[in-house]
């Protein structure tokens, strides 16, 4: 009796590649959920289990949270924040086209349809939110992270593609000429070669790697600097004071903006100084007297964050903008010309200072 050995199947560089594909498919089942669940969950939020996010009466309403992002945002976009800011319509159909894209493109990887549109889509995404709000984060700047490992996510996903338990996997079942469509292989699952694989991947690799290297040196250094605190300090808080005006008789104008710190907690003033050219104090308003400031001496440049009466004094969250009048001490001051520093000290110790010239009166914003 003879017996029969089995021969091993020929080895090719096309198997090979077939089986790293078949692995590959089968190990980022797991990304692909994680990464559409993310995106998903921040649309259904909006939509779906807490649209007060979406209601511009409410206080968790997402212009707020945009307006915390405007002081840091990166390549002059807190100027198209503060723009949508300016204008409801604009601002509340991006938030709806933003919050739209998370949730449809977030499912779509969920059930692997279009899984290398929805990739982008979410690359897109990831792009945008380092952008505006890459900054944030008291402690380990988790909005960075967030953004950055998101990005990395979405180029893995855009080159990988979903042939495992997906949506894109059923249809090239039901209709194998689709892994011949260009659409398909771009926006599909279609299997690219081997070429067009290594291609992308070295490209979709470079970028990240620039994107979350620059980023995390613009925000922290330790990659082609030493290690800082930011540009922009997500922990704490600071004012930009501009525009100030100072009549004869002591009454005080100025704009203040929360151009720093954690949008978790408002800022709070406890104290404005005015002082002399010799530097001797002519007139301090204490937190009592700023928080019954009456409401026509704050005047608020945005609707949202706001400079408002607070426990202590003033309150006011990151990237509130407010033109603050402070009433004149006492009638019978009357400041000589010269130059004058007003000193707007917060609750956490911290002073800031304005330089100011009398003048007969105080002009008009």
């Amino acid at each position: 009796m003879t017996s029969r050995s089995s021969s091993p199947e020929p080895h090719t560089a096309g198997s090979d590649l077939a089986k790293a594909g078949a692995v590959t498919a089968w190990a980022l089942l797991a990304v692909r959920f994680v990464q559409g669940w993310i995106y998903w969950g921040g649309g259904t939020r909006r939509f779906i289990y807490a649209p007060q996010k979406l209601d511009p009466h409410a206080s968790s309403w997402m212009a707020n949270k945009l307006q915390t992002a405007m002081p840091g945002a990166l390549l002059g976009l807190g100027n198209l924040v503060a723009f949508l800011l300016h204008h409801f319509t604009l601002l509340y159909a991006s938030l709806i086209f933003f919050s739209a894209l998370e949730l449809i493109f977030g499912l779509f990887l969920i059930l692997g349809f279009m899984t290398r549109l929805s990739a982008l889509v979410t690359i897109g995404l990831s792009f945008a939110l380092m952008l505006v709000f890459g900054w944030q984060g008291a402690t380990c700047i988790d909005e960075w992270t967030m953004a950055s490992a998101n990005f990395a996510m979405g180029v893995t996903l855009f080159i990988a593609g979903a042939s495992a338990v997906s949506l894109d996997a059923w249809m090239l079942k039901r209709r194998p000429s689709l892994n011949d469509k260009p659409w398909f292989q771009w926006f599909g699952s279609g299997t690219w070669n081997e070429r067009r694989t290594r291609r992308l991947g070295l490209i979709g690799a470079a970028i990240t790697i620039l994107f979350v290297g620059l980023t995390y040196n613009y925000y922290r250094g330790s990659v082609l600097t030493p290690f800082h605190g930011g540009p922009v300090s997500p922990a704490k808080h600071a004012l930009r004071l501009s525009g100030g005006a100072l009549g004869r008789d002591g009454s005080v104008r100025f704009r203040a903006y929360v151009d720093a710190g954690t949008a978790a907690e408002p800022a709070n003033i406890v104290r404005v100084t005015l002082r002399g050219p010799s530097g001797a104090t002519l007139e301090r308003w204490s937190g009592r007297r700023l928080k019954t400031l009456p409401p026509e001496d704050i005047r608020n440049v945005f609707a949202y964050n706001r400079f408002v009466p607070g426990y202590v004094g003033l309150s006011a969250k990151v990237g509130a903008v407010a033109w603050i009048t402070l009433p004149a001490p006492r009638p019978t001051l009357n400041l000589t010309p010269g130059r004058y520093l007003l000193s707007v000290r917060t609750v956490n110790g911290h002073r800031f200072t304005l330089s100011l010239e009398s003048a007969s009166t105080i002009p008009p914003t």
